[in-house]
């Protein structure tokens, strides 16, 4: 008798230990669990032999089922009452759903939860995105035949339980600290980035490694980046690197890399000696997600020796140098130049080494997983009624996974505003969405930076919510003495909380940087 009390004990004691390990996500786990119980609740009843996966593929597959059919509904849309700029909202939301479709079915097919958790949170990213092209051309009103995208439908609460659900399964499988090595390569590389691409980025600048080469004086394969892009399908192999080399010169071209893109590299003679350069703006009848001179959704991506413009001056309001929404992707060696919404990290993982970002409004903005390293943030003059905000960090679920940290970098004054930098207020960030995240970390900061640090994005909204952190800064902008007294501000004392936003645990760095090439520090 005491040998099956005992039997039945410890087998308790293990079911419990493993329950604890394994933690079997449930509709409680979700923000909206009467969505969930309607849509899975009763299928998953019926499901036998469970593992911690089960339930997250259910609410992937309901989601992506509602995805799909959101994605069809625009794609049938009767589009004869819709003006000009509602038809470019309408095709931003048409590619934002498809992507969305796929970053569900990726999520379904991969049991990495990491991985999972980055792309649900790009989804969501999409999701307002399409939003936004409508009300920022004050077009709020044809919402009102677009139901599904709204903050509240169906497809809005699977998307933020599919992203708790999942953050659930990465606690269960990952709750080992996955992030706390910091393996550097021996030639000061992370390891996720291939011999191959680090010896892309490595190698001197030249056409030596190209596969293709672009010259405006018809010395190279062809005359434009756009042509060699669209080449690359058919010049290339599978989707190993295929490597673009672009001679010195100026290219006046708006350059758009598909998902279908993956693992393009373009290579330059330098920054200010290969440039791309547009002026697409929001004043002149482009969305913000359009307005991007280089626009790149292609996996993988790598930019090196490169310099990205966009020239519509900061009168035009919304005008994008480069977009990002490339999951893996890095910038290495390059320029951004532009006012307002230069530099769009828009989505997923990203690393930029060695860049220099130019602006003045949110010039730093998106919702990516993104740190950029050694890096010189130069704020410009703008118009004479403006405020200089670096970031917006675009956040709108609390589960996403993403924020914007900026390391061992410079933030100072561009030459056209040095000389009257006291006359415009110039601040770190500001929230464009609820749960906007950005950390400044062992940074120069320069006499610019008011006091304050941080601006509202609208009265009291996000300051709750917002996590916004300072660690380790230097300079005669870096004192913390008259920061925001908001509850979501935080001046960071502890390495080990500061550690959770470098390279190598924030961006899980040491997994893929390695590959690209481009040297990096993995922790502090």
């Amino acid at each position: 008798m005491d040998k099956v009390f005992l039997a039945i004990f410890y087998a308790c004691v293990l079911f419990y230990s493993l329950s604890s390990v394994y933690c079997m996500p449930s509709c409680s786990d979700a923000p909206f669990a009467q969505t969930c119980n309607d849509f899975i609740g009763q299928n998953l009843a019926q499901t036998q032999h469970q593992t911690p996966f089960t339930f997250r593929d259910q609410s992937l597959l309901v989601t992506m089922n509602q995805a799909i059919e959101a994605h069809q509904m625009i794609l049938d849309m009767d589009l004869s009452s819709f003006d000009p700029k509602a038809k470019l909202a309408w095709a931003d939301c048409l590619e934002l759903y498809e992507n969305t479709v796929d970053h569900l079915n990726r999520s379904l097919s991969s049991r990495n939860p990491l991985d999972s958790q980055t792309w649900l949170s790009a989804a969501i990213a999409n999701q307002q995105t399409c939003q936004n092209g409508f009300i920022d051309f004050n077009l709020g009103s044809h919402l009102e035949s677009l139901p599904f995208i709204m903050p509240m439908s169906n497809l809005s609460k699977l998307l933020a339980n599919s992203l708790a659900i999942n953050k659930v399964t990465v606690s269960s499988s990952y709750n080992t600290n996955q992030g706390g090595g910091r393996r550097l390569l021996a030639d000061g590389f992370p390891w996720w980035v291939s011999a191959g691409d680090r010896r892309l980025l490595q190698s001197p600048r030249g056409a030596q490694a190209a596969d293709v080469v672009v010259a405006q004086d018809g010395s190279g394969d062809y005359k434009t980046i756009s042509e060699a892009v669209t080449a690359s399908a058919h010049r290339r192999s599978g989707t190993k690197r295929f490597v673009i080399y672009v001679k010195k010169g100026v290219y006046k071209e708006n350059v758009e890399i598909k998902k279908s893109m993956k693992n393009l590299m373009l290579i330059g003679d330098g920054i200010d000696s290969t440039i791309v350069t547009g002026n697409k703006n929001a004043q002149d009848g482009s969305t913000t997600f359009r307005s991007a001179t280089v626009g790149v959704s292609g996996d993988g991506f790598i930019a090196k020796d490169m310099t990205f413009e966009n020239t519509a001056g900061p009168q035009k309001h919304q005008a994008v140098a480069l977009r990002s929404g490339s999951d893996f992707s890095v910038f290495y060696s390059c320029s951004f130049k532009g006012y307002q919404d230069t530099l769009y990290v828009y989505s997923q993982r990203q690393f930029y080494r060695n860049c220099d970002i130019y602006g003045t409004i949110d010039f730093i903005f998106g919702d990516a997983v993104v740190v950029l390293q050694n890096c010189n943030i130069y704020v410009r003059k703008p118009m004479s009624s403006q405020k200089n905000t670096v970031t917006a960090q675009a956040r709108t679920d609390p589960n996403e996974n993403t924020g914007i940290v900026i390391h061992n970098s410079r933030v100072t004054a561009a030459s056209d505003l040095r000389a009257v930098q006291g006359s415009f207020k110039t601040y770190l960030g500001r929230p464009w969405q609820k749960y906007s995240r950005t950390l400044f970390m062992k940074s120069n900061l320069d006499g610019l930076i008011d006091p304050a640090g941080w601006l509202p994005w609208s009265g009291n909204f996000a300051l709750s919510t917002l996590y916004y952190g300072e660690y380790m800064n230097t300079g005669s902008g870096a004192s913390t003495g008259g920061r925001v007294k908001w509850p979501g501000y935080h001046v960071i004392t502890k390495a080990t909380d500061a550690a959770k936003f470098t390279v190598g645990n924030f961006l899980a760095g040491d997994s893929w940087i390695p590959s690209t090439g481009v040297p990096f520090d993995s922790g502090l």
